[in-house]
């Protein structure tokens, strides 16, 4: 992708990139200030130890371990810690930074779930500089939960640029667009997915653009401003998840938390909940994590998908995460083609995205990110105003919700080939979306952007790139329903698998409607929880 020319920081271009956003690593910046913290896991529960590893210049440093969410509590302090300079790996965003323990503290069993920062604060020339890490709280047993919460690790992973790198782009160096098939999850999380100002820019532009309108970025100059990652909209705690849970916990929902991670170890992850919900950008998958949803909707749960972008296939191997993307590169296919890290469409690896979500990113998927269907509505129009999810909305036939300046139909966006008869959409399979989908609610969605401006603007998602995923998955002969691809549609759908029920959202941005107290939004969000928390789990020990 292409970024206009910006003028460099004085002693600091080794740590901003070319896209405007801040690159952290060690040393990056000489003489600046550093302190940076991460915790050996993603998740413990109550009895683990937490082992917490930090870098800085400080001489000392303190910590907080904050539970966040709709009333943040300050759970453990540590003032006056000694710093410590620790050295680092040229490679750590693939190898892991490899630090020794700075402190170490036990879960209480009195600690709700939910996801934990871990706050450090240092002073440099009478200014705090703080940074952030995480940790989630895993509950034993389901209690009363109304839903269990699955954070995107993975995505997130895909996207954190700490160290230089990331599956997009900064192999080896922290220039350029070289990604890293290899994401470690030893290592800090990029600035601005932990935590951010409210108001931060999102992957959306909510204007309307008049005649002669050149594509801008938000996001990445609020990004080059404010001194965050490039990549602080695109995944994670403080853009998706966050939102939703201080809007769920403000509704009297009690929601517990686990991380794809946790998905991917362990076959009971979901055992004893009736609910799973996904927020937000979910774009990375693992074999196994599908496994665990398929298992759970099968026998009897509901998986509320308020996301969207769902597209990769990924490996973890160790405290790796590995995406090649392109088939041809990943070792593994000549020994197990079906776990090639590659769009989960490749016929390579027979799986579908829509076997899972009912949908899938290969029928999208942008709307109103930089180029992309710029003067759309920004929302969903509705086609199944009968359907369940929309009890109590007073929504008709053709009727909008969402739509610009909130856009929930915006960034990135999931869909299923599809054919209208008489007034109403219906999947027609080709892409392995169900039978029984129902298709609710649709918003046009484009597969990349067209450079109209002859390189002079930046240019997200170009058309081009979804080409090379397609050819890459495919070869040059696409099967018929991915030919003249350009243009797709982002949905809201259901559909019944075994005895429970999907509902997905199909946009990565409806957690805005949430934001914003869009009331189709959090009417639509509230009938489906309700719904799939009171329905009664019936697993067994077969079924897990």
């Amino acid at each position: 992708m292409r970024e206009k020319t910006r003028p460099r920081r004085a002693g600091a271009a080794a740590a901003w990139s070319a896209t405007g956003g801040l690159v952290e690593r060690p040393g990056s910046i000489p003489g600046a200030p550093e302190i940076w913290v991460y915790a050996d896991k993603f998740s413990y529960f109550a009895g683990d130890t937490v082992s917490v590893r930090v870098h800085t210049t400080a001489d000392e440093y303190d910590i907080e371990v904050v539970r966040d969410g709709a009333r943040p509590q300050s759970i453990v302090k540590y003032i006056g810690l000694p710093g410590k300079q620790q050295s680092t790996p040229d490679d750590a965003y693939a190898t892991g930074c490899d630090w020794s323990e700075s402190v170490a503290f036990t879960v209480a069993p009195n600690w709700a779930s939910g996801m934990y920062l871990i706050l450090v604060r240092m002073r440099h020339e009478g200014v705090v500089v703080e940074r952030e890490g995480f940790f989630i709280v895993k509950a034993r047993e389901p209690g009363h939960a109304d839903m269990v919460l699955i954070h995107t690790t993975s995505t997130m992973l895909a996207y954190n640029d700490w160290g230089g790198a990331n599956n997009f782009r900064g192999a080896p160096d922290g220039v350029g667009d070289v990604a890293t098939p290899i994401s470690s999850t030893q290592r800090p999380v990029a600035r601005g997915m932990l935590r951010k100002p409210e108001g931060a820019a999102r992957n959306i532009h909510t204007d309307m653009p008049g005649i002669g309108w050149a594509p801008r970025h938000p996001p990445y100059e609020w990004a080059w401003v404010n001194g965050y990652s490039r990549h602080h909209a695109d995944a994670f705690w403080a853009t998706y998840e966050r939102p939703f849970t201080v809007w769920a916990e403000e509704q009297a929902f009690l929601v517990h938390h686990i991380t794809q991670h946790d998905l991917h170890e362990d076959p009971s992850a979901l055992r004893g909940y009736s609910c799973a919900v996904v927020v937000g950008h979910d774009e990375y998958w693992s074999w196994e994590m599908r496994d665990r949803l398929d298992v759970f909707v099968e026998g009897g749960g509901g998986l509320a998908r308020f996301g969207g972008n769902f597209l990769w296939q990924v490996r973890i191997e160790g405290d790796a995460q590995i995406c090649y993307k392109n088939p041809f590169d990943d070792p593994i296919r000549e020994v197990d083609p079906t776990r090639v890290t590659t769009a989960w469409d490749s016929p390579e690896i027979d799986r579908p995205g829509a076997w899972t979500m009912g949908l899938t990113a290969m029928a999208g998927v942008y709307n109103r990110y930089g180029a992309t269907t710029p003067r759309s509505s920004g929302g969903f129009t509705v086609y199944r105003p009968d359907h369940w999810a929309l009890n109590g909305t007073d929504l008709y036939y053709g009727d909008n919700f969402g739509i610009a300046p909130v856009c929930i139909a915006a960034f990135a966006m999931d869909g299923a080939d599809y054919t209208f008869r008489k007034g109403l959409p219906y999947a027609t399979g080709a892409d392995g979306a169900p039978a029984n989908l129902e298709i609710i609610a649709m918003a046009p969605a484009v597969s990349g952007s067209r450079d109209s401006w002859n390189g002079t603007v930046p240019i997200a998602a170009p058309f081009a790139e979804l080409s090379g995923i397609f050819e890459s998955a495919y070869g040059r002969e696409l099967p018929e329903h991915l030919r003249e691809f350009e243009y797709g549609s982002g949905m809201v759908a259901t559909y019944q698998r075994g005895l429970g029920t999907v509902f997905n959202a199909g946009t990565t941005e409806w957690v805005s409607g949430l934001i914003h107290r869009d009331p189709f939004t959090e009417r639509i969000t509230a009938n489906v929880l309700n719904l799939f928390a009171a329905q009664l789990s019936s697993f067994t020990e077969e079924t897990n």
